[in-house]
């Protein structure tokens, strides 16, 4: 089964980071910490970024928080990273024969069952909060 990118739980994993030591919080220190290039976390930085979640400091480097850890949600944060066509999480494949009658009722009988499992996943990551999350890691 495919699987959705990683960037979310990237995103996760760096805005944790910044919450817990804003100012040790460079590209190369969260690459470090997620083992990834330098380059994917500025990259993922610059969604949060766009997405009003963090600044970055230029020049001396490290980011902070725009808003609390209680205020920032996992639907924020993968909002920020994961672009979704359409806010369509589940693809249908295109041009389904419409001499077959599943093919041609296949899109309108799943879309709603699709739609559903998206706002379950979505109501979910609502849920819970950056800090919540950060509360779990300190132990």
């Amino acid at each position: 089964m495919k699987q959705l990118s990683t960037r979310f739980s990237m995103a996760v994993h760096t805005l944790s980071l910044i919450e817990m030591c804003p100012l040790e919080c460079t590209g190369d220190f969260i690459a470090a910490s997620v083992n990834t290039n330098p380059v994917v976390i500025r990259r993922i930085m610059g969604m949060l970024k766009k997405a009003g979640l963090i600044e970055v400091r230029a020049g001396i480097g490290g980011a902070y928080l725009l808003k609390s850890a209680d205020d920032i949600t996992l639907l924020d944060i993968y909002r920020a990273v994961e672009v979704t066509e359409e806010n369509r999480l589940f693809g249908i494949h295109d041009h389904s024969s419409i001499a077959c009658p599943v093919g041609r009722n296949i899109e309108q009988v799943l879309q709603q069952e699709l739609q559903e499992a998206q706002q379950a996943m979505e109501q979910r990551l609502a849920s819970t909060t950056l800090q919540q999350l950060g509360k779990q890691m300190v132990l």
